[in-house]
């Protein structure tokens, strides 16, 4: 597989995941929590499932199939609208105390389930990794999606943290603009999930 097609297809998704959206409300609303690894590593064990699934197929059957996208895309925005009452509900704030085992692992399957329940993300998969393979190339098409969505999924690694870091070291000495920071990332969570259910219900 060309290093060029990496290079080029890492460029786009580098912008993609540079804009603010659900996992980077859910990041921030993490790292308030002092959560920011098992956050970080949550979305990216989501766009690693995710990546096998559309390097094995399943991905563009799914995007293919109306009843089925619509289902994801409603279990999806649903979870997603729950996560930000809570946070709304229960806003966070930088906390010297360590974090609870169990804390953890719900914080990791809940990253799983931001990432990996996200309808845009499998379409952004779908539409976007096949302009990048080459059917002429040594490695089989499925290789070469596995490739970039390894490609994706590791700079989602590299991102999340600090922006989970960046949120918890900024806010540490101001308790109340970190309540209203992570309302804030509850309210976009809530609005993203709500517009995903609302397109389905709408077409």
């Amino acid at each position: 597989m060309p290093l060029g097609s990496v290079l080029a297809f890492w460029g786009v998704a580098a912008l993609l995941i540079a804009v603010p959206g659900a996992d980077w409300a859910f990041a921030i609303s993490a790292g308030l929590r002092r959560r920011v690894l098992p956050a970080a590593g949550g979305i990216v064990l989501g766009y690693l499932v995710m990546t096998l699934v559309v390097a094995a197929g399943v991905g563009i059957l799914i995007a293919s199939t109306p009843a089925a996208l619509s289902a994801l895309t409603v279990v999806g925005g649903l979870y997603l609208a729950w996560l930000g009452v809570k946070t709304v509900r229960d806003p966070a704030t930088p906390s010297s105390a360590p974090e609870s085992k169990g804390g953890a692992v719900s914080t990791v399957l809940a990253g799983m389930a931001v990432s990996g329940l996200n309808p845009k993300g499998l379409l952004i998969f779908v539409a976007l990794l096949p302009q990048f393979t080459d059917p002429a190339a040594n490695w089989p098409v499925p290789v070469q999606m596995a490739v970039l969505g390894l490609t994706f999924a590791g700079t989602c690694a590299v991102v999340y943290p600090v922006v989970g870091t960046a949120a918890q070291a900024l806010l540490r000495a101001r308790p109340s603009m970190s309540r209203i920071v992570s309302r804030i990332s509850g309210v976009s969570m809530i609005v993203v999930g709500g517009l995903l259910v609302a397109e389905r219900l709408v077409s």
